[in-house]
C-alpha cells in the first residue's frame, strides 16, 4: 500500500510536468477506467484461479511496468505516452489485484479472526496514507519521477515475495455453511427446491449396489431410477444406497437428488431454476432458490454452466442478490459511498476555502478524520469481535451521517476538527464492520465477486459524486450539499436497520 501511494504520487507529477493540466487529468483517468470496467471479472478470475495464484501474479506484473518505466525515463525524456501506457497497464491489473486481496484473508485465517484482520487492514491503509505521501514526495524532490518510480517498484517487489510465503488454510467441510456441506455426489436440481443443507462431505453410505438407502434427515431412498417425494420432500432419484453424509434435500416436488453409489460431497449442485452450477474440485459453494448455501471449496470456486466467465459472473451475482445479509449489507455501501466521498473530498476544500481555515485547516480536519478512523480499525484489531455487529454499524452509520450534515456549519476550525474525529470514529467503524460482515457471511468460493462488487461500488460509482458535489456547491453553497449527502448516508442505515438478518448479523467467536 505504501508502493501505491509512492506510485499515485510519481505518476500524477510525471504527468503534470509532461503535459498540460488536462492531459494530466487524462493519463490519472486512464488508470480509473480499465479498473472500474473490469472489476467484476477480475472477481470472476480470482474464484477460478484462486486469490494466492492471482494476487502474486498481478503485483509481479505491477512491479514489473513500474520499474519499466522507470528505468525508460531514466534513458530517455518523460512523455505521456508512457505514463498513460503504465497508467492502463496498472488500472488493468488493479481490476484482478483487488478482489483477489479482498478473497484472500478468508483463506489464510479463521472465520473467528476476520474481524481482526479486518481491523488490521484498516490500520495499514491509514499507515500507508500517512507514510506514503512524504515518502512520494521525498523521492520526487531527490531524484524527479523516475527515481519516484523505482522507488514505488521497490516497495512493490518487496510485497512479492511475502505474498509467496502465504500459506493457505484448507477449508474444512462444511466451513461455508452454517448446516454443514455435505451434498449428493452427482447433482442436486430443484426449480422449486427451497433449500439444499447437509452436515458432512464423505458421507457413510455404501458404494452402490443396493437398491434402497437412506438419505439424509432419514428418508427412503429407491434405487435402480425410481424416485419419490416424502412429505414434500424429493427424496431421491438414480442407482445406489446409503446414507447421505447426513445431509437433506428439500423441494417441492419438482427438483430431483441423484445419488450415485451413496456418497456425498463431489460433482454438482444446481438449484436455481434447474440451471446447473458445476464444481472443479473437492468441495464447492451454491446457492439454492432460497439463498440457503450448499457450500465448500472448489479450486476455481462456484462456476458457471459450461465454466463460462460470463455464467460465473452471472452465479455470483444471483448469489449476492440471494442472499439475506449481503444483498442489503452492498446497497448500504453503495448509499454510504456516495453520501460520504463527495463532502469528505472535495467538499471539505471548498468548505475550507468558503469559511477562510486555509490549507492547515484543512489539514487539521483531515487529521481528525484519520485519527478517528485509525482508533476504529484499532478497537476492531484489537477486540477481534463487536457484539451486536449489526445494530453497532446501523448505529455507527446513522450518527455518522448526522456529523456529515453538522460539519457544514460548526464554527470555527477547533470545532471542525472534534465533528471530523467523530466522523473519521463512526464512519471507520461502520466501514470496518461492513467489511468484516462481508467476509464473514460471504461463501469463500464467492469472495473474490463479493469483493469485486463491493470494490465497484467504492471505486467505480462513488468517486462519480466529487463532481457533482462540487458543481452542487457551487450553486447552492456547502451547506444544503452537505445536508443532502448526510440524507444519503442516513439511507444506507436504514436500508441496514429495516434488512433484519442484517441488522440482527453477529461477527464470529
Amino acid at each position: 500500500m505504501i508502493g501505491d501511494s509512492v506510485y499515485y504520487i510519481a505518476l500524477s507529477w510525471a504527468a503534470v510536468q509532461t503535459g498540460t493540466p488536462s492531459q494530466a487529468g487524462v493519463v490519472m483517468a486512464v488508470s480509473a477506467v480499465p479498473r472500474a470496467v473490469l472489476m467484476l471479472g477480475g472477481g470472476v478470475i480470482a474464484d477460478r484461479f484462486g486469490p494466492r495464484r492471482v494476487v502474486i501474479i498481478s503485483d509481479t506484473v505491477r512491479c514489473a511496468a513500474v520499474l519499466a518505466v522507470a528505468g525508460l525515463l531514466f534513458l530517455t525524456g518523460p512523455g505521456l505516452w508512457p505514463l498513460a501506457l503504465l497508467a492502463l497497464v496498472f488500472g488493468t491489473v488493479d481490476a484482478v489485484f483487488l478482489p483477489a486481496v479482498g478473497a484472500l484473508p478468508a483463506r489464510v485465517t479463521s472465520r473467528g479472526q476476520l474481524a481482526r484482520v479486518q481491523g488490521m487492514r484498516g490500520l495499514g491503509i491509514r499507515f500507508a496514507s500517512v507514510v506514503g505521501g512524504p515518502l512520494g514526495g521525498l523521492a520526487v524532490a531527490v531524484g524527479g519521477a523516475a527515481a519516484a518510480f523505482t522507488f514505488a517498484g521497490l516497495l512493490i517487489a518487496v510485497s512479492v515475495p511475502l505474498l509467496i510465503s502465504v500459506r493457505l488454510r484448507e477449508l474444512p467441510a462444511g466451513a461455508a455453511t452454517r448446516e454443514g456441506a455435505g451434498a449428493a455426489d452427482g447433482a442436486v436440481d430443484g426449480a422449486e427446491g427451497t433449500g439444499v443443507s447437509g452436515a458432512g462431505c464423505g458421507g457413510a453410505g455404501g458404494s452402490g449396489g443396493a437398491d434402497a438407502g437412506t438419505a439424509g434427515g432419514g428418508e427412503r431412498v429407491v434405487g435402480g431410477g425410481g424416485g419419490r417425494v416424502v412429505r414434500g420432500r424429493v427424496v431421491g432419484r438414480g442407482r445406489g444406497a446409503g446414507a447421505a453424509g447426513g445431509g437433506r434435500v428439500m423441494g417441492e416436488g419438482s427438483g430431483r437428488v441423484v445419488r450415485r453409489g451413496g456418497a456425498a460431497g463431489r460433482n454438482q449442485v444446481a438449484g436455481e431454476g434447474g440451471r446447473r452450477v458445476v464444481r472443479r474440485g473437492d468441495r464447492v459453494g451454491a446457492v439454492a432458490d432460497s439463498g440457503e448455501r450448499v457450500v465448500g471449496e472448489a479450486g476455481g470456486g462456484a462456476l458457471g454452466p459450461g465454466g463460462a466467465a460470463w455464467q460465473d459472473l452471472v452465479v455470483g451475482l444471483r448469489y449476492i442478490r440471494r442472499h439475506r445479509v449481503l444483498a442489503p449489507l452492498m446497497l448500504a455501501i453503495a448509499l454510504g459511498d456516495l453520501g460520504f466521498v463527495g463532502p469528505l473530498n472535495v467538499g471539505l476544500t471548498l468548505l475550507a476555502d468558503e469559511r477562510g481555515w486555509g490549507a492547515s485547516g484543512m489539514g487539521w480536519v483531515l487529521a481528525g478524520f484519520g485519527v478517528g478512523a485509525g482508533a476504529a480499525s484499532l478497537l476492531l484489531a484489537v477486540r477481534g469481535r463487536v457484539p451486536h455487529a449489526g445494530h453497532v454499524m446501523v448505529y455507527a452509520c446513522l450518527g455518522g451521517a448526522v456529523a456529515i450534515g453538522a460539519l457544514a456549519f460548526v464554527p470555527g476550525v477547533l470545532a471542525a476538527v472534534g465533528v471530523a474525529l467523530l466522523i473519521g470514529l463512526l464512519a471507520g467503524l461502520s466501514g470496518a464492520l461492513c467489511g468484516a460482515l462481508l467476509q464473514t457471511q460471504a461463501d469463500p468460493a464467492y469472495l473474490g465477486r463479493v469483493t469485486a462488487v463491493a470494490s465497484l461500488v467504492s471505486l467505480g460509482f462513488a468517486p462519480l459524486s466529487m463532481p457533482l458535489s462540487a458543481a452542487a456547491i457551487g450553486a447552492w453553497g456547502t451547506g444544503p450539499v452537505f445536508v443532502v449527502s448526510a440524507v444519503v448516508c442516513g439511507l444506507g442505515g436504514l436500508v441496514a436497520l429495516c434488512a433484519r438478518n442484517l441488522r440482527r448479523a453477529e461477527l464470529p467467536t
